[in-house]
């Protein structure tokens, strides 16, 4: 081989064509399960761990152990089957409840002004989307937003993945009896992309992508299968060239065929690599309505795929968190979990011009912020001045 033909096949290797995807080659590394030795979890269905949250509460109050919980996590999203469950994630489900009537407020309200959230992969009908749903719960209800995001499972699981300083985002989805599925498919960033368009990005990007991400769902209600919980095929995440294998029919077909569903209760969790091929099931009942709040939560790193105001929410909650920690409902591992997912956790991109590092590598974020008016006991006003000083430091 000579040189021009050597700079040729790397030039192939460096850059993936849909036309190269082999179903062959997908079934094979599906076939290949999972030789994880997994220490806490309490069973595996369908190949997919399952992990009792009850049984968890002391692990997350042990740096070590809780380190160690993540790191299993970590390589089942990663190597294992890119998916688990958190049983009983909210034990007491008082506030899913709460958080769902705040949500069928939203479905109303959108339904009498004309706005319908459609779907990115089913058709739009029996189905009711909630864009934003993290930014609205935390305006309408901050008490509730507080409570829901209190959770150190969801906090843990993110962190996990992503790391410090994600961005948690949430929309919601509700099917209801009738409802259609989504058609087998692979989540943002090169998930929401053509094939025109991803087969643009060189195959070390492919890798990445999934690492930006982490996608996940709580039960608003309780989900058997015909209800049609979300539709998963484990180790799928595997493939390199799935962000555009998943499009070719016989990808999909091969999907149906082989892809597994879990029954969920209310307050279950779930999460998964957003690089695993999955779907949400149809609704085959005649009586459940079947809602899940979709958590997708984005690495420092990366671009959420929703604009969120967290100078508002960060305004919304803080009297919440002022009164809780005062009078001792909320732990300072409560307080950590609802700043995480309130706040921006990032200090950049900012105007260093206006916003120089300061006592180290880099100028204060909003959680550094929003945490210090907590340790000060700021006034709601000065925490509003404090925000929009640092807003305008970080633009341009």
């Amino acid at each position: 081989m000579n040189a021009t033909e050597r700079g040729s096949e790397a030039l192939a290797d460096n850059w993936y064509r849909e036309s190269d995807c082999s179903l062959e080659a997908f079934a094979a590394q599906l076939r290949t399960k999972s030789d994880l030795a997994l220490r806490f979890s309490v069973e595996t269905e369908c190949d997919v761990p399952i992990y009792d949250c009850r049984a968890l509460d002391d692990v997350l109050t042990d740096s070590v152990r809780q380190q160690a919980l993540q790191a299993e996590w970590a390589k089942v999203l990663l190597d294992g089957a890119g998916v688990l469950v958190l049983k009983n994630a909210f034990e007491d489900t008082a506030v899913v409840d709460e958080a769902t009537r705040v949500f069928e407020e939203i479905i109303t309200q959108e339904r009498a002004s004309g706005t319908r959230g459609a779907d990115h992969f089913a058709k739009a009908g029996a189905n009711d989307r909630i864009w934003n749903a993290h930014e609205k719960l935390c305006l309408l209800s901050p008490s509730v937003f507080a409570r829901y995001f209190s959770n150190a499972f969801l906090a843990s699981v993110s962190q996990a993945w992503l790391g410090p300083a994600f961005q948690m985002t949430t929309q919601v989805n509700v099917v209801r009896p009738g409802g259609e599925a989504q058609q087998a498919h692979r989540d943002y960033h090169l998930g929401f992309q053509t094939v025109e368009e991803v087969q643009r990005f060189p195959a070390h990007v492919h890798t990445m992508s999934p690492f930006l991400t982490l996608q996940g769902a709580v039960a608003h209600s309780d989900m058997p299968i015909e209800s049609g919980p979300t539709k998963l095929l484990p180790f799928s995440q595997r493939y390199a060239r799935g962000y555009l294998a998943w499009r070719r029919p016989d990808f999909r077909t091969f999907f149906e065929a082989n892809c597994v569903q879990l029954p969920l209760a209310k307050g279950d969790a779930l999460f998964f690599n957003p690089a695993l091929f999955h779907a949400a099931g149809a609704n085959r009942t005649r009586d459940v309505q079947r809602m899940a709040n979709l958590l997708q939560v984005s690495s420092a790193y990366g671009r959420a795929m929703e604009t969120v105001d967290r100078m508002r929410m960060c305004e919304a909650v803080y009297p919440i968190l002022v009164e809780y920690r005062a009078n001792g409902r909320f732990t300072a591992p409560d307080i950590d979990s609802v700043i995480a997912s309130t706040a921006e956790g990032y200090a950049f991109p900012t105007n260093l011009d206006r916003d120089p590092p300061a006592g180290g590598l880099a100028p204060a974020s909003q959680q550094a912020l929003l945490r210090r008016a907590l340790d000060e006991v700021w006034s709601h006003s000065m925490l509003r001045e404090a925000l929009q000083l640092q807003a305008w430091k970080r633009t341009s």
